[in-house]
């Protein structure tokens, strides 16, 4: 009787248990087709903590000459030319050059009391920020006339567009998307790995419906979702800053990217290279959060 009962028992126990799994494999499957995480790099909002972002090594390709004393700040390859701004008040400058040889083929110097930063090129114009100095130059494109400016209230680092905006950092966590006519700000984009704030937004460039950033005195760069603010990814440089000795505000800082050939460019301050590379699409490692550099940008 005993046996019995005990095996009566076990039987309903085993049923109710089967029961259990069955509904809790059901709750799991449609939670997973709600939440499952996204099978592409570029969809990765991983908004828990910064050392949920994935982390892109790079693969060197090819290396082009660059002028060794050029303090790069803003850099651009448009129509089969290199555009580059260069900083340092009394050196600043606006470059065109050929990629392939390094060769400049134009270039006008800033008044000397103008620290250059960033520059953009859209609707056939040249703009291109300073520093401290709260003002922007407008030239065109082929002569390198300036032909206006433009004024704004932060400093100046970064410069790229979207679009129909102008996109501006200003060494916080904040982007601000301008108005090419009016240049009002139509609205601030503050940038986050997880829960982290990431400062120090630098150069800047527009890639596919991302925001690509340097950011100053790391080696690394942020690959923001434009919309969100979101880092969807970290582009690990650290191969490409270690190929050569740097003094220590010869940074990484300076993204190009040539559209008709897919190719990704990348230097910095003072280098005597600029590096075509390929991004890994496999996360390799995870980051320590970002945390605020000490340094006082020169």
């Amino acid at each position: 009787m005993n046996q019995k009962r005990i095996a009566r028992n076990f039987q309903c126990a085993r049923l109710a248990l089967s029961m259990l799994v069955a509904l809790c494999g059901a709750e799991c499957a449609t939670t997973q087709g709600k939440n499952a995480e996204p099978a592409s790099i570029l969809d990765a909002k991983t908004a828990g903590n910064p050392q949920a972002v994935p982390v892109l090594g790079v693969e060197v390709m090819k290396s082009y000459p660059h002028d060794p004393h050029a303090f790069t700040q803003g850099l651009e390859y448009h129509d089969g030319y290199l555009y580059e701004s260069t900083g340092r008040s009394g050196q600043s400058s606006l470059r065109r050059s050929i990629l392939e040889t390094g060769i400049i083929l134009k270039r006008v110097s800033l008044p000397p009391q103008y620290f250059g930063e960033g520059l953009t090129i859209f609707h056939g114009k040249i703009y291109q920020l300073t520093w401290l100095s709260k003002i922007g130059f407008i030239y065109d494109l082929r002569t390198f006339r300036q032909v206006g400016e433009f004024h704004y209230e932060s400093e100046g680092w970064g410069l790229t567009h979207d679009e129909t905006s102008l996109i501006l950092s200003d060494g916080s966590n904040k982007l601000q998307f301008i108005d090419p006519v009016s240049f009002g700000i139509t609205r601030t984009l503050e940038v986050y790995a997880g829960n982290e704030a990431v400062t120090n937004l630098n150069e800047l460039e527009y890639i596919n419906g991302e925001i690509l950033a340097n950011i100053w005195h790391s080696s690394r760069i942020a690959r923001i979702e434009p919309r969100s603010g979101h880092v969807l990814a970290w582009i690990d440089l650290s191969s490409v800053v270690t190929r050569a000795k740097h003094e220590p505000e010869e940074v990484l800082n300076g993204i190009a990217y040539d559209t008709k050939r897919r190719r990704l460019l990348v230097t910095g301050k003072d280098w005597a290279e600029i590096l075509e590379i390929k991004i890994d699409a496999n996360p390799n490692q995870r980051l320590a959060p970002v945390v605020s550099s000490n340094h006082v940008k020169k």
